[in-house]
């Protein structure tokens, strides 16, 4: 009997392969890494038959290890990294290495759109800035400077899409990676002609639109024992990690939010149409449900900010950690508690690398403003965590402004641990926090529930509120709010104050350093 998913995620660093029961049971997972690699400034790579290898490595060992035959998995399904550019032949084949979502190389093709479409006009058909990070600005830079690739490409697709040709001989993706391309219409469901008659993007090169959870093929007999798969299973679409994650999370029906705070962070939410902010701080993705779609705003440096904090500032919480065999981040938490809300008016902006929404500003700089001679070390890994919570909140402003529903925060993601934390997220937010039983695999659970509707093993999504599991609620403190409310005010201040500031500062460090020794 066939009672398994196989979810495939490939990740920007490896591919997880996760199998799934017929009751949304983890049984079992295995990772394998590839490697990335930047030959120029700017430039982000990877070669695809590394995926495939890493596709085919991990499936054998997941059925190994969980003692699981080839022939009782139900499906395979897909999430993958999104944005990228795969050029592939009429067989499948990469003809040249994958441009992934990092990669900023096409900033001139970027401009070009833009004299021939007006930027707006982009957003309000897809949903997304124009930007050089999307995979039109890609297709177009490998038809300037590679033609050959170009004319040579049968199509270009995404990460999983490029698996899932290899697995079935289909060129196919669906509405959660298709709407992360700068081409794809979200209202329409469909590509956008607008788009593609302004840049003369050629549509024959682009694959087949399914939904998430439709069966696009069966595993071919001519792979079926390199991946350790029986020939005829069937795969289902699936769809983008953000996508995914968002379903993993439980966001399933409109006005469930969620928070995945990583080394990056984003607020996204499940909704019946798609959210579009006058000043484009947010953009929307097709969700893996059809028929909704997925808002989302993603900030930059959070887990990382709060790293960096670790590495340069909390030396003693570190060696506190070390001599009690604890996390320091649990010490710093501690340490961070001594000190009140608001951090003693201390604030801190956590552009450490710059940032995308809700600023859209890749030259602003992170800051702590109000520092005097009383503040504490506890003040500041506060202030950090109050300041990234803070620009997160400008995010969930911009998605209720627009109407959308939201009356609490489920959070995910590694940095979601800490209760302290999500004291800090409700006080903000000014809504209760749900702390979700699993934190770390929201993206595969979202690929195995597309997987497990599609072939009828789930009834549908809502199996995933037995999955994931809420088992904490943090409420807001009444008072904390109030509080935070008229820190929001200035926090958004300081930022405005500071933008002519960060353009000097980036006219200063691209100067030449002064040589000291003449």
């Amino acid at each position: 009997m066939k009672n398994y998913v196989i979810a495939h995620d490939l990740g920007t660093t490896g591919n997880k392969a996760t199998l799934y029961d017929r009751e949304g049971r983890l049984v079992g997972s295995a990772f394998y890494a590839y490697d990335t690699i930047f030959a120029h400034t700017g430039w982000a790579e990877q070669n695809p038959e590394d995926w495939w290898q890493a596709v085919c490595n991990s499936t054998q060992r997941l059925l190994q290890d969980t003692h699981v035959r080839g022939d009782e998995i139900a499906c395979i399904s897909f999430s993958g990294q999104m944005m990228g550019c795969v050029p592939l032949d009429a067989h499948a084949h990469p003809i040249r290495d994958a441009i992934i979502w990092a990669d900023q190389r096409a900033v001139q093709q970027e401009a070009w759109i833009a004299e021939r479409i007006d930027p707006d006009t982009v957003y309000k058909i897809t949903g997304h800035r124009l930007s050089a990070s999307y995979s039109l600005c890609k297709i177009l830079w490998l038809r300037d400077h590679q033609p050959e690739i170009y004319r040579n490409t049968h199509k270009f697709v995404h990460a999983k899409d490029a698996i899932i040709a290899r697995l079935t001989g289909q060129f196919v993706t669906e509405p959660s990676d298709a709407s992360g391309m700068n081409l794809f219409d979200l209202e329409q469901n469909n590509w956008a002609e607008a788009i593609l008659n302004a840049v003369d993007l050629d549509t024959d090169k682009l694959p087949q639109l399914y939904r998430s959870i439709d069966v696009v093929g069966e595993v071919s007999s001519t792979v079926a024992e390199e991946v350790g798969i029986a020939a005829g299973t069937p795969v289902v679409a699936g769809g983008g990690d953000g996508a995914c994650a968002t379903a993993g999370a439980g966001a399933i029906k409109d006005g469930i939010a969620y928070n995945y705070v990583g080394s990056s962070s984003w607020i996204g939410a499940a909704s019946n149409r798609p959210i579009y902010d006058p000043d484009t701080k947010t953009f929307t993705f097709g969700h893996i449900i059809p028929h909704m779609f997925m808002p989302a705003g993603t900030m930059q440096a959070a887990g990382a900010s709060y790293q960096w904090t670790r590495d340069q500032i909390c030396l003693i919480e570190n060696q506190a950690a070390s001599s009690i065999d604890i996390s320091p981040y649990e010490v710093m938490n501690m340490k961070a508690e001594t000190s009140s809300p608001g951090a003693n008016g201390l604030i801190f902006l956590p552009y450490l690398m710059g940032e995308r929404s809700p600023r859209w500003n890749p030259k602003a700089r992170g800051a702590f403003v109000g520092l005097t001679i009383r503040h504490t070390r506890a003040d500041m890994i506060r202030a950090v965590l109050e300041g990234i919570t803070l620009n997160l909140r400008v995010i969930l402003d911009a998605f209720l402004t627009q109407g959308l529903a939201i009356d609490s925060m489920r959070v995910i993601g590694g940095g979601a641990r800490g209760r302290f934390w999500n004291q800090i997220m409700a006080d903000i937010y000014g809504m209760p926090v749900h702390r979700l039983a699993i934190l770390e695999e929201a993206t595969s659970m979202g690929a195995a529930l597309a997987g497990g509707v599609g072939v009828g093993l789930y009834e549908d999504f809502s199996i995933i509120e037995d999955m994931n599991k809420i088992v904490a609620t943090i409420d807001p403190n009444p008072a904390n709010h109030r509080r935070y409310q008229e820190i929001y005010a200035v926090f958004n201040e300081t930022y405005e104050a500071l933008v002519p500031v960060y353009e000097k500062i980036a006219s200063l460090s691209s100067l030449e350093p002064i040589d000291e020794s003449s």
